[in-house]
C-alpha cells in the first residue's frame, strides 16, 4: 500500500466484507435493532471469510492479516450495521490477546475455535466504579491451590451472557496497574453470572450485561502471561480496538452519507430537488471531506501499529478520537438533511446515529484519548 491507495489484495478484502455486509447484514439490521436480537448464525458465517481471527496467526486457523486489513474490514461491515461490526471487532481484540500473550498450550486450546467462531469472546475491563480509571479496578482473584477464586463485577460487557469466553482483568496483587493480571474465564464456570440486558440508546443488536463473579474458581492455567502484566495486556489490546471502533464509525457514517445522497436526489422543496440547493451541496462536500480526512488518519495509525512504531499508541488515540467524533457528526448531519423523515426508524439513519454515539465513549472515552495524546506530546518535548 502507498499512503493514499489500496493495492489489489486490500481492495479485494474490503469488497469481500462489503458484499457480506450488503447481503447478510444490512437487510436485517433495523429488525435486529428493534428486536434486540444478536444474530450469532450470521456472525458465525463471517468466520468462513476469515473474519473470526483477522490478525491471529495462521497456525491456529487465523487469517494472519494486518491491522490495516482489519480497519478495511470493520469499516465495510459497519456499512451494514455498526453494532454487528463492533461486536465482531471486540471478539477479534480478545482473541488477539490470547494469541499474543498466551502460552502455546493456551493458543492451541482456544484459538482454533475462536477463529472459526465456534467460540466467541468478550473483553472485560470496565467495572461499576472504574471506567476511565481502569487501573483502579477491584475485581479480586486470590490463589487457592491450582485455582484463582474470583469476586467482583465487570460492567458494560458486550456479548455478556451470549459469548463463550471472557478475557478478564483482575487484581491479583496490590493497588495500581502493577497488581493486575489477565484470566480467560469459561462461560460455564460455577460462580459466574450475568446481569440483565441493559436498555441502551444504541447497539441494540448486541447484548450488554454485567459479568458477576461470586467465588468463581478459574484455573491458574487460564492466566495469560505472568501475574502483574494484565494492565499492559489490556492497554495493548486497546490500541487495535481503538482503530477498529474508529473504522466502525467511518463505515456507519459512510452509510448515512449514502442515504442522504439518495434522499436528496428524490426529495423536492420549493420546486427543486434538494441536491440542487448550494447550501446542501456545501454540507455534503464537508461531510465527505471530513470522512476522508478521518479515514486517512486511521490508515496512518493502522500502518504505524503494524510496524510497531514508537508513536503508534499516540496515533491510535488520535485516530480513534477523530474518527468517532467525525463519524457521529456526519451521521447526525445526514439525519438533519432527511428532515423529519430522518427521525423515523424506517429510514435507518437514526439507528446509525444511535449506534455511533457510544463509539465516542467506549475503548477509552475521547477525553481519555486527548489525555493520551497530550501526555505523549509532553514526554516527547522533555
Amino acid at each position: 500500500m502507498t499512503m493514499f491507495d489500496l493495492n489489489e489484495d486490500q481492495r479485494a478484502i474490503r469488497d469481500m466484507a462489503r458484499d457480506f455486509a450488503a447481503e447478510k447484514i444490512a437487510p436485517h439490521a433495523l429488525q435486529w435493532d428493534e428486536d434486540k436480537h444478536l444474530p450469532l448464525d450470521v456472525i458465525r458465517q463471517a468466520a468462513a471469510l476469515g473474519i473470526g481471527g483477522i490478525y491471529i496467526r495462521d497456525d491456529v486457523g487465523g487469517s494472519a492479516m494486518t491491522r490495516f486489513d482489519a480497519a478495511l474490514i470493520f469499516e465495510a461491515l459497519a456499512e451494514g450495521c455498526p453494532a454487528i461490526s463492533a461486536f465482531i471487532s471486540i471478539h477479534n481484540m480478545a482473541a488477539w490477546m490470547i494469541d499474543s500473550y498466551g502460552s502455546e498450550a493456551q493458543r492451541q486450546q482456544w484459538l482454533p475455535k475462536l477463529c472459526s467462531m465456534e467460540l466467541i469472546a468478550s473483553y472485560c475491563l470496565t467495572e461499576p466504579g472504574s471506567g476511565s480509571d481502569a487501573a483502579a479496578l477491584r475485581t479480586r482473584a486470590v490463589i487457592d491451590g491450582d485455582h484463582y477464586v474470583l469476586n467482583g463485577q465487570k460492567q458494560f460487557i458486550s456479548g455478556a451472557g451470549a459469548n463463550d469466553l471472557y478475557v478478564v482483568m483482575v487484581r491479583t496483587g496490590g493497588d495500581g496497574p502493577g497488581g493486575i493480571s489477565t484470566l480467560v474465564v469459561d462461560k460455564d464456570t460455577p460462580g459466574l453470572s450475568f446481569g440483565a440486558n441493559e436498555r441502551k440508546m444504541g447497539w441494540n443488536a448486541q447484548p450488554t450485561r454485567a459479568v458477576i463473579f461470586e467465588n468463581a474458581r478459574v484455573p491458574v492455567a487460564n492466566r495469560l502471561g505472568d501475574e502483574g502484566i494484565g494492565f499492559k495486556i489490556a492497554m495493548a489490546g486497546l490500541d487495535g480496538g481503538r482503530l477498529n471502533i474508529g473504522a466502525c464509525s467511518l463505515g456507519g457514517a459512510q452509510a448515512a452519507l449514502s442515504k442522504a445522497l439518495d434522499y436528496m436526489k428524490e426529495r423536492k422543496a420549493f420546486g427543486k430537488r434538494l441536491d440542487e440547493f448550494q447550501a446542501l451541496q456545501f454540507r455534503l462536500a464537508d461531510m465527505a471531506t471530513e470522512l476522508e480526512a478521518a479515514r486517512t488518519l486511521l490508515w496512518r495509525a493502522a500502518a504505524a501499529l503494524d510496524r510497531k512504531d514508537a508513536d503508534a499508541t499516540k496515533l491510535c488515540a488520535m485516530a480513534k478520537r477523530f474518527a468517532t467524533d467525525t463519524g457521529f457528526n456526519v451521521a447526525n448531519d445526514a439525519l438533519q438533511m432527511h428532515g423529519g423523515y430522518g427521525y423515523l426508524a424506517e429510514y435507518g439513519v437514526e439507528k446509525i446515529v444511535r449506534d455511533l454515539r457510544v463509539h465516542q465513549i467506549l475503548e477509552g472515552t475521547n477525553e481519555i484519548m486527548r489525555l493520551i495524546v497530550s501526555r505523549k506530546l509532553l514526554e516527547e518535548n522533555r
